[in-house]
């Protein structure tokens, strides 16, 4: 394996990039893949360009069979990776013939099966109740009996690092019973997690010395290590890397893929996927994210929102002059991008790294920037937090740089009642009044809650004059209680109140901020924001608009 070779040179064969998310992964609690779910998992692994997709265990889970089975028939077409079925050596006292589960991996029809083996005297004499020479014996046979029927075999060596350190001579005879049987990897598997990686790198060092086999890596993640014992393996021979999407997986994950990945290509010059794929490593996260239903990691490395986001004014004074001087790398090659963060830490270079972001000049205004500084301090001592509502934060630059947006609407008042009746349904009612275009228009109506009347009662008054409110979703609405300013503790109901409002078009989404002492009144500033925010990705006609300050005023 060369370390040398010239970046979009992929290394073939000569490296695995193993993924099983649809196996080990799906062992993560709250986490349930339909069929469905596992056949759109493999497209974007296959998509990123993984080598190998683990797809599941055959024969011991219906839905994994069916996996296989639909695969098969034309359902998954995979243009760089390779599927693999996961399962079980013969079970002691038979042959690998005549075992069940060793005949449901040939008819998943994979053309890659690996093989769990134990590897720990400990687990072959206590969980098996059998004697080192039948493990042996049921690893070498199921593997020879694979080979020849025109399986290529891999090895998981379960428990292997800590068998190792009881008992190296027992672990290293499963390794020889595997790769003398024809096995064309062995894994290393740290199945408890419990390794740290210079140890990882001395175990792997020593085996490839001892037997000279093509060595495999997979670490479990309970010491938080797995994605740095993964990288410590290759540097110390391991050519075979198994990973997890996201660092899903039993109890505190697997090693994550696209860190290892990012590390090996970045870090080592290991060109281990397509040219250009690199690329896709941030969408692909997210994308898994969202078929396990679980919110990415906004703090995961290379991919997460947060990877290369700075906050302090110190970074964003060195990122001004030159990005590199606080990014490890161009987050661009991995898909994501660099985000500022203004918040009451921020001084100018934040808030002007900020405006050129959101396409805003305020380097050329130093008034402009130093009324958002201080704004921005101002309102954050007060509990608001622009880090989390860009359109509020946004709103803000353009009205201290006078620029005018299309303001859908002047308040008048507003008012909200909630009533419990007799048949215990809990309903609020909402009266808006507000000028639109030069028309008073008043609106009632009815909604689950306060927050939810007021949005209706404000969409049915500007509903005739804003067609374009008919895209705009609130889709997400979140409150955080804050204790008073200068106190050490809240004051519960009698507390500050945050309220993020995120909402969305068929462009995008972006998150409002308000803060007060009432919540309703937190949620009608978040609620103004969200609309005037709306009215200025809508467009509208230059004349008789409202500045964002006007729009802010009116509240």
């Amino acid at each position: 394996m060369s370390r040398t070779q010239p970046a979009g040179t992929p290394l073939g064969d000569a490296f695995h990039v193993y993924d099983t998310t649809l196996r080990d992964g799906a062992q993560r609690e709250g986490i349930s893949y339909s069929i469905a779910d596992k056949l759109a998992v493999a497209r974007h692994l296959d998509a990123l360009g993984v080598g190998f997709i683990e797809g599941g265990w055959p024969g011991a889970l219906p839905k994994d069979t069916e996996f296989f089975a639909r695969a098969a028939a034309g359902e998954l077409e995979l243009r760089h990776a390779v599927l693999v079925a996961f399962g079980s050596t013969r079970k002691a006292g038979t042959t690998a013939a005549k075992d069940p589960q060793v005949r449901a991996l040939l008819d998943s029809q994979a053309p890659v099966v690996t093989l769990v083996a134990k590897s720990d005297r400990r687990h072959i004499e206590r969980a098996l109740r059998t004697d080192v020479a039948e493990n042996c014996a049921m690893v070498s046979d199921t593997v020879s009996f694979l080979v020849g029927e025109g399986r290529r075999v891999f090895l998981d060596a379960e428990h292997f690092f800590d068998g190792y350190a009881y008992d190296p001579d027992t672990a290293l005879r499963v390794l020889e019973a595997a790769a003398t049987a024809g096995a064309d990897v062995v894994v290393l598997c740290d199945t408890n997690g419990g390794m740290l990686p210079l140890g990882i790198a001395e175990v792997v060092t020593e085996v490839a010395a001892r037997t000279g086999f093509r060595l495999g890596i997979h670490c479990q993640d309970d010491t938080g290590c797995a994605v740095a014992n993964t990288v410590s393996a290759v540097q110390a021979g391991a050519t075979h890397v198994q990973c997890t999407a996201n660092g899903y997986g039993e109890r505190t994950g697997n090693a994550d893929l696209f860190p290892v990945v990012g590390n090996l290509v970045t870090k080592l010059g290991m060109p281990v996927l397509p040219e250009g794929a690199l690329a896709e490593l941030t969408r692909t996260a997210h994308a898994l994210a969202e078929i396990a239903n679980i919110a990415p990691d906004t703090h995961q490395p290379y991919v997460g929102a947060s990877a290369f986001a700075h906050k302090a004014g110190l970074h964003a004074s060195a990122i001004k002059v030159d990005p590199e001087l606080y990014n490890h790398m161009d987050p661009v090659e991995v898909g994501n991008g660099q985000r500022i963060l203004v918040t009451e830490m921020a001084g100018r270079a934040s808030v002007e790294l900020k405006g050129a972001e959101l396409g805003l000049d305020l380097a050329s205004r130093p008034d402009a920037t130093e009324a958002v500084v201080a704004t921005v301090k101002e309102r954050e001592a007060a509990g608001w937090s622009f880090e989390a509502a860009d359109a509020s934060l946004e709103l803000l630059m353009r009205a201290a740089l006078g620029e005018r947006e299309s303001a859908p609407f002047t308040l008048e008042s507003y008012r909200v009642i909630t009533e419990h009746r007799a048949d215990g349904e809990v309903v609020a009612e909402a009266t808006v009044k507000v000028l639109v275009d030069g028309e008073r228009m008043i609106a009632t109506e009815e909604g689950n809650g306060p927050v939810n009347a007021l949005d209706a009662a404000l969409r049915a008054a500007l509903a005739p004059f804003c067609p374009w409110l008919e895209d705009v979703e609130l889709s997400d609405y979140k409150v955080r209680i804050l204790s008073r300013a200068g106190s050490q503790e809240g004051h519960g109901t009698d507390a500050v109140t945050r309220v993020l409002v995120e909402s969305t078009d068929r462009d995008g989404s972006w998150t409002t901020i308000g803060v007060h002492g009432n919540v309703v009144e937190a949620s009608w500033l978040a609620l103004v924001d969200a609309l005037a925010y709306a009215a200025m990705r809508a467009r509208r006609p230059a004349a008789g608009e409202e500045t964002a300050e006007e729009v802010v005023a009116a509240r």
